[in-house]
């Protein structure tokens, strides 16, 4: 077995886009679509892509959608700019999809009662779009595999267990099983249908198999993974004969967040850690790669690769947990159970290279591998919408394809979507625009939720941030340096108050005090007992000041503070000046306040800003305030996402119109400009625009930098947009 232990060379590996000589092959997302674009007919509140395949001529994509019950179509003709392909109800959930020919072949869930699972195989024409027949599997049917010339299908019969019966403990019978069946012309024979059993294998609940995924090779064999028997299972397709089975194994986990505690802490461990693969998919006939998603009572947080008579090669081990939480993308709210949770896997087969793709579902993204023979290369990491499960790479067409299937738009966040990736001959791939060094003991910093950004007054390129309090017991100042490509945070600092991590902030803002330190602005929460603050902390990032907002202010006081805080002004003339995100109790609609504060006389102030108008059923606000010159440089955005987002913008007001009033008096309204629009910029990457645009900062040489929040990966996609918009005039 070889085993990757040199965890700081990952930021070495990660780095490797920047130090590969031009024309290296990378994959950049080069459009985005949500699904809902399928179903614009059907009333419901959410939508699904799960897994998907293609046309044999790989223009057209096909993904099952069980939230509606259904297969979708997405036409990639010109794969830049996908176009809805239309919908195709179904009687049951589709679990999987496969294509052959001119038919679809979609494996349907209808099951009722655990105990008596039951689903069938729908045979789709994709010309004229409609169902032509359908056959009886017997049972509650996952994933579908086809073999290397068509003529057979397997699929695995999970007849999956009901989770909330006894804790979900098993055995649960019915057991599972492989059915195949004989297919001509791209139509199965429902009359060949023969099962092979799989029950009395597996050491874990061996009489209640539960296959998952399902892969042939070119000598049609067909791998099998049992997920919450954490066994793998290799069948001849031939003659539907065992040919060899092996437990999946365990791993021993150091160094990892196993505590979800508000922070990102990576001291933990788990010891033989088993496995639970869930996709698993041929290297060649001989090697085979499992994600080990963990699903029953394990979940090791990587992926392995196996010899096909079940020796173990190489054990990814906790690098994929590092490389995620240097992309900020690491899920602090999956640390006790199953970390980024690879879950779907693909093989793509470029020319003579083979590379290894493993979609993580809580960190959303696909991390890229190239296969050696050996310790597979690390090459990137993609982002991926919300939760990506299907899996596709189309070689012929330079293309990778992910379907999402977290939908959130109910709730007024990012809704579904198909991520469709290109292979390209650039030095360096788009994403990441911003990641994190490794610590000195091989951990690397983790950060999420970047909220407010501040240059360093002498050193062009370098900036400070802060995060919000989703790390609840982790407010920290982040040292970025943006010279690099991607800009790298080079050290972390925590703020504490008495030597300890200080408790109830929620840094939205940060800016220089002028002696070396820096003032932070928390929003405040009342309803969650975190005041509406102004804190001063010295270099190393303990606090020395505290400075609660005037009681004129918190009398009128809601929870959307505090969002950014800029000086005018120096030493005892300077004047803090902080935005406050939306109108108070005292203020007209659409009108918010820039409030003043002078630290060394205690006196406050404020004027009015007018907000913009907001669309039907979202609000406006501010994010940051970053004073430049002649002019208070103000984000101002509106809190929708993707396509619903209409209003991420740079504006700016005189600095001669900073003359703050009595707060509870009438209060002078400041004009503004409009600077820059944000939207283009945040779909360069060809993604979904994104909500939070948090932080703005101008740097030494007169740059300007912008940040987004990706609010902790909890319930986000993790993406984290950072970018200049060159000099500020």
């Amino acid at each position: 077995m070889r085993k990757s232990t040199l965890l700081a060379a990952l930021a070495a590996g990660l780095l490797a886009s920047a130090a590969m000589p031009a024309q290296a092959a990378f994959f950049n997302r080069i459009a985005t679509f949500p699904v809902a674009l399928n179903t614009p007919d059907i009333e419901a509140e959410e939508n699904s892509a799960e897994i998907i395949t293609a046309t044999e001529d790989g223009m057209t994509l096909v993904y099952s959608n069980a939230v509606l019950g259904g297969i979708g179509f997405i036409d990639i003709t010109d794969p830049a700019n996908p176009q809805a392909g239309g919908f195709v109800e179904l009687d049951g959930g589709p679990t999987s999809v496969s294509v052959i020919g001119g038919k679809a072949l979609v494996s349907v869930d209808t099951t009722d009662d655990f105990t008596a699972p039951t689903g069938y195989l729908a045979v789709v024409d994709i010309a004229i779009m409609e169902v032509e027949g359908t056959c009886d599997l017997g049972g509650q049917p996952d994933a579908i595999a086809k073999n290397a010339d068509g003529s057979l299908i397997a699929i695995s019969m999970e007849n999956q267990r009901d989770e909330d019966l006894n804790d979900g403990v098993i055995p649960q019978l019915p057991s599972g099983n492989v059915t195949f069946l004989d297919v001509a012309d791209g139509t199965p024979d429902c009359g060949s249908l023969r099962v092979t059993e799989l029950a009395g294998l597996a050491d874990v609940a061996g009489d209640d198999a539960e296959p998952e995924y399902t892969d042939f090779n070119s000598a049609n064999e067909l791998v099998v993974t049992l997920q919450e028997n954490n066994h793998i299972v290799i069948i001849s397709g031939d003659t539907g004969e065992v040919i060899i089975h092996f437990p999946a194994g365990s791993t021993d986990l150091s160094g990892i967040d196993t505590e979800e505690d508000g922070q990102l802490s990576f001291t933990g461990s788990q010891e033989a850690r088993l496995r639970e693969p869930d996709a698993v998919q041929w290297l060649d006939d001989d090697r085979l790669v499992i994600a080990n998603e963990g699903d029953y009572e394990g979940g090791s947080r990587g992926f392995t690769i196996f010899n096909k008579d079940g020796t173990e090669l190489y054990e990814s081990g906790v690098s994929m947990e590092y490389i995620a939480a240097q992309l900020g993308h690491y899920p602090e709210g999956r640390s006790d159970a199953k970390g980024v949770e690879p879950e779907g896997m693909e093989v793509g087969f470029w020319d003579d290279e083979t590379l290894i793709f493993v979609n993580q579902e809580r960190s959303s993204l696909v991390a890229v591998y190239r296969d050696t023979g050996g310790e597979p290369e690390y090459l990137q990491s993609m982002p991926s919408g919300v939760g990506p499960e299907g899996a596709l790479a189309i070689p012929s067409r330079n293309l990778y394809v992910t379907a999402n299937e977290t939908d959130l738009s109910a709730d007024g966040l990012a809704p579904a979507h198909v991520m469709i990736f290109e292979r390209q001959d650039v030095d360096a791939p788009d994403y990441p625009q911003i990641m994190s060094a490794m610590n000195d003991d091989g951990t690397p910093i983790g950060w999420v939720a970047l909220s407010g950004l501040v240059a360093d007054a002498d050193e062009a390129g370098k900036l400070y941030a802060v995060n919000d309090s989703f790390l609840s017991i982790m407010p920290t100042i982040y040292t970025i340096d943006a010279t690099q490509t991607p800009a790298m945070i080079t050290e972390a600092t925590l703020v504490t108050r008495d030597g300890a991590a200080a408790e109830a902030l929620d840094l939205e803002g940060i800016t220089l005090d002028g002696e070396g330190g820096f003032w932070l602005a928390s929003e405040g929460r009342t309803d969650r007992e975190i005041p509406h603050m102004l804190y001063r902390v010295d270099a190393d990032g303990a606090i020395v000041e505290e400075v609660s907002l005037p009681d004129s202010l918190l009398a009128n006081e809601i929870r959307f503070g505090s969002e950014g805080i800029s000086p005018l002004g120096e030493g005892d003339d300077m004047v803090l000046w902080i935005a406050i995100q939306r109108e108070w109790g005292d203020d007209e609609a659409g009108m918010t306040k820039l409030v003043s504060y002078k630290p060394s006389t205690g006196e406050w102030g404020a004027v009015n800003y007018p907000l913009e108008t907001p669309a039907e059923g979202a609000w406006v606000g501010l994010s940051e305030i970053t004073i430049h010159g002649d002019y208070a440089y103000i984000v101002e955005r509106d809190n929708q996402i993707a396509a619903n987002a209409q209003l991420k913008k740079l504006y700016r007001v005189p600095v001669a119109e900073l003359a703050g009033a009595e707060i509870g008096g009438e209060l002078p309204v400041v004009t503004k400009e409009e600077v820059r629009d944000f939207i283009p910029d945040l779909l360069e990457l060809n993604g979904y625009v994104l909500d939070k645009v948090e932080g703005f900062a101008i740097d030494a040489d007169g740059i300007g930098w912008v940040v987004t929040d990706n609010d902790g990966v909890d319930d986000s996609s993790g993406e984290t947009n950072f970018w200049s918009i060159g000099a500020v005039e």
